[in-house]
């Protein structure tokens, strides 16, 4: 078990201090907004080289020049990226060049109404696992190449949410076809299955030196709850039993996604799921923190593998 100093908190920037990144290559999906922007920044604070991975180019482009005056690194670019499209994915993999040293899973929905990809995937599922899952092996050369280049390792971030315990992935019905669609329990599965895809990638890909690890952010008030009105989150809250609430800022909200991403102590760990900064204990009744046996579930990481692969190749 993994534990630091850090806490609830604890920055983005107090996580990666002392931490160099020059020479290190990192994409943040969803590098825009919310905790994407300061996930982002601390990486180039830190010397990293950043592409910022958006669906909305011109705030993309905001955000770059934003996090270039505050860090003075000029290494900051903006890719086009719709996760929920398959050809945008593939786009994004054809034109990336060279290793890849870490890779921000960031990007999300949270609680969407009911919708359909043109492909026929509910949306949550296709935007917050299916899409980072192609991007990911997609991007697999470039990761292990990462890997080859410093000695080090290359990472890619997982980032999932304390909703993966609503939900495991419903094998037999994953898109809602003959199931009730309820918002968060389609978000609680996307978000379990962000956490298999940390299992299993570490599993088949640790012998390249690329490992993968999951992550709660903690509660922050961004976009993402754009479905979402307050009243609705605090009965949500309420009805799961918790007496008090306090957000993060973005910057606290973004620190274990870099702790995850950079600290020394994760080298060649993976397959594990952290909130607050910290390594999580398996959830117990009752309760809404730690992580859901399900989700680390060698032989659901494995099926989740196989049925990613098989649904983006039709």
């Amino acid at each position: 078990m993994i534990v630091t100093p850090f806490t609830a908190t604890s920055t983005a920037v107090e996580v990666v201090d002392g931490i160099d990144l020059t020479g290190r290559r990192a994409v943040v999906t969803g590098g825009a907004s919310g905790i994407g922007v300061e996930t982002a920044r601390a990486l180039a604070g830190a010397g990293a080289e950043v592409t910022l991975a958006v669906r909305n180019l011109s705030a993309g482009g905001k955000t770059a020049d934003d996090i270039i005056a505050t860090t003075g690194n000029k290494q900051v670019s903006v890719g086009f990226l719709e996760l929920a499209d398959p050809a945008s994915v593939a786009a994004f993999v054809a034109a990336w060049d060279g290793p890849l040293h870490l890779l921000v899973n960031n990007a999300g929905v949270m609680a969407a109404p009911f919708s359909r990809t043109p492909a026929g995937w509910e949306l949550q599922f296709a935007t917050n696992h299916l899409g980072h899952f192609a991007l990911a092996t997609g991007l697999h050369a470039a990761l292990a190449a990462g890997a080859s280049d410093t000695g080090r390792g290359s990472r890619v971030v997982s980032v999932s949410s304390a909703a993966h315990l609503r939900s495991p992935v419903v094998f037999d019905d994953i898109h809602f076809e003959r199931r009730s669609y309820e918002p968060w329990s389609a978000y609680g599965q996307s978000k379990t299955a962000n956490v298999l895809f940390a299992v299993e990638l570490t599993r088949r890909w640790q012998g390249d030196g690329v490992t993968a690890n999951a992550l709660h952010p903690g509660g922050i008030r961004t976009n993402l709850q754009r479905h979402i009105a307050e009243a609705d989150l605090d009965a949500l809250r309420r009805a799961a039993g918790v007496t008090s609430f306090a957000w993060k800022s973005p910057e606290q909200g973004a620190a274990t996604s870099v702790f995850v991403a950079t600290s020394p102590l994760l080298e060649g760990v993976g397959g594990r799921y952290f909130e607050d900064v910290d390594e999580a204990g398996l959830n117990k009744p009752g309760e809404r923190t730690g992580v859901a046996a399900y989700a680390l579930d060698p032989e659901s990481a494995s099926r989740l593998w196989a049925v990613s692969e098989e649904t983006l190749q039709r």
